[in-house]
């Protein structure tokens, strides 16, 4: 008789189990071993129930995983963000230089740079332009205007159009370099405003055409960094 009611008490308890009946466990904070099953019910406040069965029937144990909690988020309104202004442009001191070549381009190029300039609040006496006779040239010129400690940012203007040799490609490249060299070794920012296009219809529905006018984007450009560098990177 002893032996039949420990075998109706063992399947009393195991059927909810076997069912993945989780409701009609104990509370969370209840521990409960049985050796005859090898059965182990661990639960906690600060976990979940996890409950996971193999292929053997009753006698697997029955387990508790923990929940990892979420980590809260970044604090950004902490970290300190910088950045140049457009409505500060006023007593900031700019030069363009402007390659001649293709200059059906070019000129467009720095009429629309002057255009916005003027716009935000840049008085004509702050800006000198010096003419290059390409866009190969560009970049000595910037970096010994950089290091004269005159100016805020060197703008420059230039546009080299595909043609039928790799001569392109030696320009355009070159024209790229220069302005980045230019910038790092004179420490005052170069912008670089070189169309590299592949032919004219390019590069003039960037000069005030359908496309836009890249010189004026390229001011905007200058002014920003004008002022980082002013309020922010200033030595």
């Amino acid at each position: 008789m002893a032996a039949a009611s420990s075998t109706s008490a063992s399947s009393t308890l195991l059927h909810p189990l076997h069912n993945n009946n989780t409701s009609s466990l104990l509370p969370s904070t209840t521990t409960l071993h049985r050796r005859s099953s090898s059965l182990s019910l661990i639960s906690s406040r600060n976990t979940s129930p996890l409950i996971q069965f193999s292929q053997k029937g009753f006698a697997n144990p029955l387990f508790v995983a923990p929940v990892e909690k979420k980590k809260s988020p970044v604090r950004t309104e902490a970290v300190k963000q910088l950045t140049g202004f457009l409505t500060k442009a006023e007593g900031f001191r700019f030069a363009i230089v402007v390659a001649r070549f293709n200059e059906i381009v070019t000129r467009p190029l720095l009429e629309g740079a002057l255009d916005t300039f003027n716009k935000y609040s840049v008085r004509e006496e702050d800006i000198d332009v010096f003419w290059v006779p390409g866009s190969f040239e560009i970049g000595l010129v910037a970096q010994k205007l950089g290091q004269s400690g005159k100016y805020h940012a060197i703008l420059c203007i230039g546009a080299v159009v595909r043609g039928d040799t790799t001569h392109y490609d030696a320009v355009a490249n070159t024209a790229a370099s220069g302005v980045l060299s230019a910038g790092i070794n004179s420490g005052v920012p170069c912008i670089f405003g070189v169309l590299t296009c592949e032919d004219m219809d390019q590069a003039l529905n960037r000069a005030g055409g359908k496309a836009g006018n890249k010189g004026s984007e390229a001011a905007l450009t200058a002014i920003e960094m004008a002022s980082l560098f002013e309020h922010h990177l200033k030595a």
